[in-house]
Formats: C-alpha cells, structure tokens, sequence
C-alpha cells in the first residue's frame, strides 16, 4: 500500500484466511462462560447463485464430500435459497460437534475457491442458542431462554461478527448483547470491526 493509498484513506484488502475458522470451538467455551450460549450444531454458508452447469457440479461435489462422513447422523447436507436469492449449503451436526461443522464450512468453502468460485463466497455461520443454567427459572436468564446468535465469517474480509437476531416476526436485533460478545471474544477471534459491515442474515438457514 502506498503512501497516496494512506493519506486517502485507502486500505488494502483483507486476503480470505479460512484457517480463521478452526478458532470457532475454543470461541464456542469463552462464549459460554460469558453469555450462556452453547452451539446447535448448525451451520452454513452463503454465496451469490451462479447459472451454468460447472457451479451446479461443484456444490452438489461437496454435498456429497460432506454427507459421505461416516460420523454424521443427522439430516443430509442441503442446498437452500434465503428470500433475498442468496444460496445457502447447510450442515447440521450434533451439539457436541462443532470441530466436525467447522471442517464442514471449511471444506465448503474451500472447493468453492479451489473451483474459481471464490468471487461468490460471502460469509459462513455457526449457530448457537442460549441454554439457561437455572433450567424453568426464567429470572435468571435476563429473558434470554432459547434466543438464538451467530458467529458470522465474512470471507472477503477474513473476520468474525456476532449476530443476534430478537425473537419474533419484526427483524430487529440484539446491539446490547452483540457488542457484549464482541468484548468477549476478542482474544478469541478476529473480530470485525467495522460495524457497518455487521450484515443481518435475517432468516440464514442453519441459525
């Protein structure tokens, strides 16, 4: 980067570094112990819909690559479309496994880029749920029993966002708890921030 890129204000983009994702289950025990929320074993990444035949070839590969692991039990891989057109390749695991959902994104994303499609890649997502430690007391839980939060990668910038979505039809999110986990994670994750580019995935399959 130049020193006419400094003085403008310029910045050089961030290259994708997928491997940011292995950091999700150490994450996954900080985000626990400071705000109550536990993985569902959800996941799932989004990319902008290409037409033509080689782009249909490469997800229904990795499909296949996913739903051939001997450990999966749950639902088969899926591939969905969000309201706004977006595509969404979904993994679903158990509680207890997310290293497993996190080599999932990885691998999805990862031969998304092997096969030149790397341009469409937007972001991946692991979902979790708050899990009260005073089960049935609902005073303890600052009203948060069975909320859902994301940890959302952005691949064209190479860092993380919690998203918090408040439960009900109006799309409106959390802020307060959101800057809380941020906090929370900092030594965790790279955190994104820019909170400009704190996108909501309103209704994101695998949250």
């Amino acid at each position: 980067m130049g020193l006419l890129d400094i003085l403008l204000g310029r910045t050089k983009p961030v290259a994708p570094d997928l491997d940011q994702l292995f950091a999700l289950p150490s994450a996954a025990v900080t985000l626990q112990a400071a705000a109550g929320f536990t993985p569902t074993g959800g996941g799932a990444v989004c990319f902008a819909t290409v037409e033509g035949g080689a782009f249909e070839q490469t997800h229904r590969e990795v499909q296949a690559l996913l739903d051939a692991d001997a450990d999966r039990t749950g639902p088969p891989v899926e591939l969905r479309q969000d309201d706004y057109g977006y595509s969404w390749l979904v993994s679903q695991r158990t509680p207890d496994q997310l290293p497993q959902l996190v080599n999932d994104l990885h691998a999805v994303n990862s031969s998304m880029e092997v096969n030149g499609f790397g341009p469409q890649l937007l972001c991946s997502l692991a979902g979790f749920e708050y899990v009260s430690a005073n089960q049935g007391d609902a005073g303890h839980d600052g009203g948060r029993a069975g909320r859902k939060l994301a940890l959302v990668y952005l691949y064209k910038r190479g860092t993380f966002y919690p998203f918090a979505p408040l439960p009900g039809s109006a799309q409106s999110r959390d802020s307060a708890l959101e800057l809380q986990v941020k906090a929370a994670l900092a030594s965790d994750l790279r955190i994104e921030q820019d909170l400009s580019r704190w996108f909501p995935v309103w209704g994101a399959p695998g949250l």
